[in-house]
């Protein structure tokens, strides 16, 4: 790298990272000497950023945390994907104070933080790109950055919870994980009182308080906390086998917010196992595939299936087309759509 402001901002950006890094790496990553090296450290330092050294086999550089920082500098990736992780956040729901709101408000400052020649292309992003809202339970930013606090200090929370049927408890918990799945976030944690591993839906908790109790981890109930949540979401549930005449990738598009296993078979033939609460959510799913299916499943489900299915011919058979409608021309883009069910989490 020639040009010394190019190579200034991208030692920068990778120091920014927060890791330490041995030099041979940093300066075979900004392809320049040991000695020039150095010399843009130094330079960074004059500038007000405290950067860390330690000489020997296993010497380093960082940029120490904990102190006042100059301005965050960002390349164009990181700028591009930056606005798009805060668009996606911003549309998660419109409830004030949660962390759509808190995303919404960084969203709009970004500006600020860049360097003139990123800004144009921010703006072009931003006047180039909507995001739907998903209308998803808003947690707020402060809920989610204390429970982190308490899970990094093994520190027991206390906070009363409302259940999927509305019955309100007190709850002392141990957490060990959050969890963000099909557009909502979960707390892992051992309920001390019930002696059990618990899952709990963060925008279901209320004056939540850290305790100051310590607890000693124990090991997870699961390979990942994620996996747990699966198992657990799936229970009660119907399990259903689906082959779908369409490729995997039309059918995972079409069941984006359904906790399913998706397994190609073939160029356009694709197996799906799936966990229903009821027939109704089975046939909004199959309603988005939009594509022949042949089914297993439990006697109760298919005949649910079956009497809708005649609903449904009947209804046809006796509608009334409006010539209006008979008429219309739709785009072929709109032919093709895929509209996704809801995910059917509890």
């Amino acid at each position: 790298m020639a040009d010394v402001t190019e190579r200034m901002l991208a030692l920068l950006s990778i120091l920014q990272t927060g890791r330490a890094i041995g030099g041979d790496e940093l300066a075979r990553r900004l392809q320049v000497s040991r000695r020039t090296l150095r010399r843009d450290v130094d330079r960074l330092r004059g500038y007000g950023y405290p950067v860390e050294t330690r000489s020997g086999p296993d010497g380093f550089y960082r940029l120490a945390s904990g102190r006042s920082m100059p301005p965050l500098v960002l390349d164009d990736d990181e700028a591009v994907a930056v606005l798009l992780g805060l668009g996606a956040l911003a549309a998660t729901g419109p409830a004030e104070g949660g962390l759509d709101d808190a995303a919404t408000r960084a969203y709009g400052k970004l500006d600020q933080f860049l360097p003139a020649r990123l800004r144009p292309r921010v703006a072009a992003v931003r006047s180039a790109v909507e995001t739907s809202a998903l209308q998803a339970p808003s947690v707020s930013a402060e809920l989610l950055g204390t429970v982190a606090e308490a899970i990094a200090r093994c520190d027991t929370l206390s906070f009363d919870y409302v259940d999927a049927q509305g019955s309100p408890t007190s709850r002392r918990v141990e957490p060990y994980r959050q969890v963000h799945h099909l557009v909502r976030w979960y707390l892992l944690g051992w309920d001390v009182d019930r002696e059990d591993w618990r899952v709990f839906r963060l925008d279901r908790v209320r004056d939540l308080l850290r305790t100051g109790r310590p607890f000693a981890p124990r090991p997870l109930p699961a390979g990942s906390a994620t996996e747990y949540l699966r198992q657990g979401l799936r229970q009660g549930r119907t399990p259903v086998h689906l082959d779908v005449a369409a490729s995997a990738t039309r059918v995972a598009d079409a069941l984006k917010y359904q906790d399913a296993e998706i397994r190609p078979t073939g160029d356009d033939r694709t197996e799906v196992d799936l966990a229903v609460e009821s027939w109704q959510w089975l046939v909004l799913a199959l309603a988005a595939l939009d594509a022949d299916v042949r089914m297993r499943a439990a006697p109760e489900i298919v005949r649910s299936c079956a009497v809708f299915a005649d609903r449904l011919r009947a209804a046809a058979h006796d509608a009334v087309v409006p010539s209006e409608a008979q008429d219309a021309v739709v785009p072929s883009e709109a032919q093709n759509a895929v509209v996704p069910s809801e995910d059917g989490a509890r």
